[in-house]
């Protein structure tokens, strides 16, 4: 009777997928994509859109507003949810993100004068992580996406290509929600991993791990993942 060979990945096993991961997919080098406050307000877009949408919003509203530094947002502050709306209406739910963006910059200004975060790279990343979780909107997944493409920093986010990926290969559990697994994920991969291993995994679930029909034959990694479909006979 055919039976799986497959045992569930511990977090010794992290190494393994990652090694198979990077081989499969090649290395991975960290570069700021965005500073700060812009990563942060594209990441908003971003939010219920695919990244292509929020990309033609975002750079609409910088085209517009012509932002070239942290303290140019403050044109942004200053205008209306009826002239940022139609400008980022690509990137879906314009209205409550356009009034979302005015909300962040108005408490970050309120609170620090200023629109630089680049303050957070020098506190602790729990710390940091407080911070950016106070902002209206702000959840654990812009949070990390903002301190990790931002700043290098070790926060690792969680969106739907990985949760799906994580769930399948038994890093965490079916019951773990998206919120809880960037937390949970984050500890078991070692700093210098976190970016990569994001990296890696959010490609090998557009790439091979799909929603629906899953290439597991082709699958680097299918050894170490009990979800795989590809059954192995005795």
């Amino acid at each position: 009777m055919p039976s799986r060979t497959k045992k569930l990945p511990t977090t010794k096993s992290i190494s393994t997928i990652y090694d198979g991961l990077s081989t499969y997919y090649g290395p991975v080098s960290w570069e700021p994509r965005y500073d700060g406050i812009s990563e942060l307000i594209f990441t908003v877009l971003t939010q219920h859109t695919s990244d292509r949408n929020a990309e033609r919003a975002f750079q609409r509203l910088v085209d517009y507003f012509r932002i070239a530094r942290s303290h140019d947002w403050m044109k942004v502050l200053e205008a209306t949810v009826e002239q940022i709306e139609p400008l980022i209406r690509s990137g879906g739910l314009s209205n409550i993100k356009a009034k979302r963006i005015k909300d962040i910059l108005l408490q970050l200004f309120q609170k620090y004068d200023s629109f630089d975060l680049s303050f957070l790279a020098e506190l602790p990343l729990s710390e940091a992580k407080r911070k950016l979780n106070e902002l209206p909107g702000v959840g654990p997944k812009t949070t990390a996406v903002v301190l990790s493409f931002a700043f290098g920093m070790p926060a690792f986010p969680v969106d739907t290509h990985i949760h799906r990926v994580t769930k399948r290969l038994g890093l965490i559990t079916k019951q773990t929600s998206a919120d809880q697994a960037h937390d949970k994920l984050e500890k078991m991969i070692e700093p210098q991993l976190v970016f990569p291993m994001h990296v890696y995994l959010i490609t090998h679930g557009r790439q091979l791990c799909k929603a629906r029909k899953p290439l597991c034959h082709a699958c680097p990694i299918e050894t170490q993942c009990p979800s795989s479909t590809h059954i192995v006979k005795n």
